[in-house]
């Protein structure tokens, strides 16, 4: 039965998650087609987005293929420039464009054949209300110019709309209003409500999250140890000494950090964050060590099963000398075999637990937990974090992530945390080469060959597990290439298989009865083959930089040459120039740095960057200067507070309303 037309759409919304008037509100833009007229048609440059409002002066010419249509037609604008406009699968444009009309037209200028790739046009020219027109996500099915009526219709029916900006910093800032700042986001009659939209919106972002973080910061220092056991860095020489490698100095100074804050009063709630292969893994199980020391318990919480075996290994091979008993707690072990370890932890036999989620549920009972690592911090909610926090109240707690920050970054976005920072390497840099290549498959078969017959291991990374046999970036369309050519030296491992089935494609791969595994982005972390030596990454443009750095980083890791090869599609616009960034850059820091900027800092959309807070219109790099004022504002607002009932109301209402904000966004 087809749907009504209201029916149909509140449907599409709630695909959404949209079922409100608020919700709409709050569903901005995620760019802006700006029909202002360009001005200045001499010194265009290549790609430049413009309007025009002209002639056609020809009839529309179609050509058909079996993969597309070319429209093309001859342009004439009003400065008297002769352009042909080309417009790529619009048969219905010869149907509809006739010569001599006027039409004004936005599209991308393409410089070296003075052509215009047309992006929309439209008949005659436009009102000065209508300049600038708010394009949206939004599902199949939901037109954009329905959205946009809704979002007019929302903006009679809502009421208040609550604001966490003080009117004190309203005036301070000559910033507009909460209601007038969305309604300039859906309805800029100019580029200037854009930006008075924009400056609100993130500056009220960054105050809340400033407030948040001295609120987390406060509460921290509010925590005290109500016993401390105090552990020297000297107690741990016989065992950094007895390492098959050297410590280097960032791996110290981050060492001797954690062990002050062991040894502190208030409890560790302390970043170590580092490049790929920075040797943050070996700083965790040292600190672990030294909670050992101490008498106490720890706990390293991993996201993946994968991971956490990972590391249970590296730790029995580390600690294969001392007395520190240690155990392995995820969700494919036998329940015979949990519960002796819920038994042993409850009765303290166990120093040092490495698991999943599994660490935190209600069924963990620990006897003396003083130290909880979090490896890849950013894929846990605080929720979470907060329950491996409860089961003691003297744990202290160190994140780790592998998304390199600036550090002048991280301390002003982690204002919450204390940080420290690994950024040399422990041992030789990798010699990993990143080569840019289209979908050849015979090319990327030679690659293999020749890996192979070196006895070596070989990576294949796909975005996806399946989206239909049409799909071709989809592990399921191309496994069966590598499997009909390579038989049984390929092995599968996605997050749809079962525990017991991804264990044994990780462990045939380790071995190496298999040589080709083929993948999702399940590999990024917690895979540590020394002798795998190429990586073939389908669809990068779905991957941002730092998620490409992070796959890279698992070839190569023995000091051998090695090979990252991105399979890429040249027909999407911009692509190539980021690779090639990527391409020529192995500096972590470099390239999430690269990263947060190529997100765009103009359009509203959320960024959802790895390693750091999501933010719907803040960007981390770009926008310091504001994370700097909120900063400042939100010391005030905390200085003030018992002077201020407006700044006391504010805090109240973040600290009750915080928490449930972070565990929906962790």
């Amino acid at each position: 039965m087809k749907l009504s037309s209201s029916k149909r759409i509140n449907f599409l919304l709630s695909q959404m998650g949209i079922f409100s008037f608020y919700d709409v509100i709050y569903h901005l833009p995620r760019r802006y087609e700006d029909y202002s007229l360009t001005d200045e048609e001499d010194n265009l440059i290549d790609k430049q987005k413009i309007t025009l409002l002209g002639q056609i002066i020809s009839e529309v010419k179609t050509n058909n293929s079996h993969k597309l249509s070319v429209s093309t037609f001859d342009f004439l604008s009003i400065n008297k420039r002769y352009y042909k406009v080309v417009a790529y699968n619009r048969d219905y444009l010869k149907n509809i464009v006739k010569i001599n009309d006027i039409y004004t037209i936005y599209a991308s200028f393409n410089k070296k054949r003075n052509e215009l790739d047309l992006i929309n046009l439209k008949k005659g020219d436009i009102g000065e209300n209508e300049k600038i027109k708010p394009i949206y996500s939004l599902p199949s099915g939901l037109k954009n110019h329905e959205f946009i009526r809704l979002v007019k219709k929302a903006f009679k029916n809502v009421g208040n709309i609550f604001s966490f900006v003080p009117y004190y910093f309203i005036n301070k800032y000559h910033l507009v209003n909460k209601r007038d700042a969305l309604y300039y986001a859906h309805f800029p009659a100019d580029r200037e409500d854009i930006k008075k939209s924009l400056l609100f919106l993130k500056y009220e972002e960054a105050l809340k999250f400033a407030l948040n973080n001295k609120l987390i910061k406060e509460d921290n220092l509010s925590l005290s140890k109500y016993k401390v056991d105090y552990v020297s860095f000297e107690a741990l020489k016989p065992l950094i000494e007895s390492l098959p490698f050297t410590l280097n100095n960032d791996q110290v100074v981050a060492l001797k950090e954690i062990i002050d804050d062991l040894n502190n009063k208030h409890l560790m709630y302390r970043l170590l964050q580092g490049d790929v292969g920075s040797g943050k893994t070996i700083v965790a199980l040292i600190s672990c060590f030294a909670s050992f020391l101490r008498g106490t318990q720890s706990a390293f919480m991993c996201p993946t099963e994968v991971l956490a075996r990972q590391h249970y290994l590296t730790a029995k091979e580390i600690f294969k000398n001392e007395k520190i008993n240690i155990a392995l707690l995820v969700g494919s072990l036998s329940s015979e075999e949990k519960r002796n370890i819920l038994i042993d932890l409850k009765d303290g036999l166990i120093d040092l637990v490495i698991g999943t989620h599994s660490l935190f549920s209600k069924s963990v009972k620990y006897n003396n937990l003083g130290l909880a690592i979090i490896d890849e911090q950013h894929r846990f909610g605080v929720n979470q974090r907060k329950a491996l926090l409860s089961k003691n109240d003297n744990v202290d707690l160190l994140m780790m992530s592998a998304t390199p920050i600036p550090r002048s970054l991280a301390l002003t976005v982690f204002g919450d945390l204390d940080i420290s920072t690994l950024y040399s390497f422990p041992s030789s840099k990798r010699d990993v080469k990143t080569i840019l290549i289209n979908n050849d498959q015979d090319k990327l078969f030679s690659y293999i060959d020749k890996v192979l017959s070196l006895g070596k291991k070989i990576y294949i990374v796909l975005p996806l597990i399946d989206l239909g046999k049409n799909y071709k970036d989809s592990i399921e369309n191309i496994y069966p290439i590598y499997k009909e050519r390579y038989k049984d030296l390929v092995g599968k491992l996605h997050g749809k298989m079962k525990s017991e089935e991804k264990e044994k494609a990780i462990l045939d791969f380790t071995l190496g009865k298999t040589k080709i595994l083929v993948s999702t982005q399940v590999i990024e972390v917690g895979i540590d083959v020394k002798d795998a030596l190429l990586m073939i990454i389908y669809g990068c443009e779905r991957f941002g930089l730092a998620s490409l750095h992070q796959l890279r980083g698992r070839v190569g890791r023995d000091g051998s040459k090695a090979a990252c090869v991105l399979v890429y599609d040249k027909d999407i616009e911009g692509e190539e120039d980021r690779l090639k960034t990527f391409a020529k850059t192995d500096d972590g820091f470099k390239l999430a740095e690269q990263d947060l900027i190529n997100r765009g800092p103009g359009e509203l959309i959320g960024i959802r960057q790895s390693g750091l807070p999501d933010f719907h219109y803040l960007n981390v790099v770009n926008d310091l200067k504001i994370f700097k004022i909120a900063r400042k504002d939100a010391d005030e607002i905390f200085s003030k507070r018992f002077e201020n009932d407006n700044f006391m109301r504010l805090i109240n209402y973040i600290r009750k309303t915080s928490d449930e904000d972070k565990i929906n966004k962790g």
